[in-house]
């Protein structure tokens, strides 16, 4: 079996980005018409785009109950970066719930959050590690970011539990190519010279070419990256964003999708009303200026993102913000092509 699964046919209501709001996702489940186990009076069944964890209060309540719901045959899930990060033991930011090294930076944005237990580390591990990285039949194709033909027909030659290896296989080779070419050191040098600034939003921030170079080549470089979090370019300049300074861009590769078969995708942070993306710490271009939220995009119109930013959730409790009017969690009902938010609400989309 590989990293590209098979869907089966049937109705299905595709869930965006969870990362660990377990409050949202019970809700939304509920609105769906799920038990808590994940059965549906009409046998409909779940699937989840990816970055189920990180940021929220309770990651490992969201795994387990996605894992429940999987191993029982009600829902589908794949790999997004954040699960990628984790079987790769790439602690980022917002993954203090795993990762020890990771508390003292993320405290002040997102405690309180629940922390993984120890005897549970190696069943959720062990868990992701046999997710696919995209789903697809006739009539839908699921990838957490990109769906992009060169890096799917690799994955589809990757069997199922061989993600993590492959990631490491593939930056070794990048880093090896651009140790040769004098980047790799240069990228370091830049590293370690801004690392105490790096994390640091209220610090303006030189644009470090090396890093760009090296974050673009590493990102297009290794076809699971390409999958989880998409294309990427040289950014203009540098942006803050998901907790760190960046100098590459992500790019929006619907406008080049010219294929027939829809794609829903997570990953990009929409929003439902007009937002300044810096409150919620992105500082990239917003790929959808212009695009109503409800509306699918590209060059067909084929393809959807279903991450309504519930992510951005711990910036309201910050506030003691308890309405949810702004970050919400979202799920696509197909074939209906209905959106359904934690809140209940239903929309056509466009």
């Amino acid at each position: 079996m590989s990293l590209v699964q098979q869907l089966p046919e049937g109705a299905l209501d595709i869930i965006g980005d969870v990362h660990g709001e377990i409050d949202a996702l019970k809700s939304l489940l509920k609105h769906l018409g799920y038990d808590e186990a994940g059965i549906h009076s009409q046998n409909r069944r779940l699937v989840f785009v990816g970055d189920l964890c990180d940021r929220g209060p309770d990651s490992p309540a969201v795994i387990m109950a996605v894992k429940t719901m999987v191993q029982g045959g009600q829902g589908f899930a794949i790999i997004g970066n954040h699960e990628l990060n984790l079987l790769a033991n790439d602690a980022k930011d917002g993954s203090g719930w795993y990762f020890e090294e990771r508390i003292q930076k993320d405290t002040p944005n997102y405690a309180p959050i629940k922390r993984v237990e120890a005897s549970q580390k190696q069943p959720i591990s062990d868990f992701l590690a046999g997710l696919p990285i995209a789903l697809e039949r006739a009539d839908l194709r699921i990838v957490h970011a990109t769906w992009h033909d060169e890096a799917i027909q690799t994955a589809r030659g990757i069997p199922l539990g061989e993600v993590s290896n492959r990631y490491h296989d593939w930056r070794s080779q990048t880093d090896a190519h651009l140790k040769t070419s004098g980047l790799l050191a240069r990228h370091h040098e830049e590293k370690n010279r801004w690392k105490n600034e790096l994390e640091l939003e209220s610090h303006p921030m030189h644009f470090l070419d090396a890093t760009s170079d090296y974050d673009v080549a590493s990102q297009m470089g290794n076809p699971l990256k390409i999958l989880t979090s998409g294309v990427e370019r040289r950014a203009q300049k540098p942006f803050y964003s998901s907790g760190k300074w960046r100098f590459s861009d992500r790019v929006s590769w619907w406008n080049e999708y010219r294929e027939r078969t829809p794609v829903i995708v997570g990953h990009y942070w929409r929003s439902t009303v007009p937002i300044d993306r810096q409150t919620i710490g992105k500082g990239d271009v917003n790929l959808f200026e212009g695009i109503h939220p409800h509306a699918w995009h590209g060059v067909q119109k084929n393809v959807f993102c279903v991450d309504f930013s519930v992510g951005a959730r711990w910036r309201d409790r910050k506030k003691n913000i308890d309405r949810h009017d702004t970050f919400k969690l979202a799920a696509m009902r197909w074939p209906e092509r209905e959106l359904v938010f934690d809140s209940g609400e239903r929309v056509e989309t466009r």
